[in-house]
């Protein structure tokens, strides 16, 4: 079971929010690090706002782009900014 930690980027859809995981990668010949984000569609029965940080895990697929599942909130707003 593959679970990632994301913050919400986006809620407009009913039942979903956009998430992006943010990873960081180092380059093979000049060793410099920097950072590429992925976007999922996460099937969201929990009710997250946009920043929140978010736990989701896969899951059956709810549609074509929804295969992930919100399993709980770790942070909101306030203590992501910290």
């Amino acid at each position: 079971m593959k679970i990632f930690n994301g913050k919400v980027i986006g809620v407009k859809q009913a039942k979903t929010a956009t998430v992006a995981v943010e990873r960081m990668k180092i380059h093979p010949i000049y060793k410099k690090r920097f950072v590429r984000s992925t976007k999922y569609q996460v099937h969201d029965e929990i009710g997250v706002k946009v920043g929140d940080v978010v736990k989701f895990a896969d899951s059956k697929p709810y549609s074509k782009s929804k295969k992930w599942k919100i399993v709980q909130v770790v942070g909101d707003k306030k203590e992501v900014k910290k």
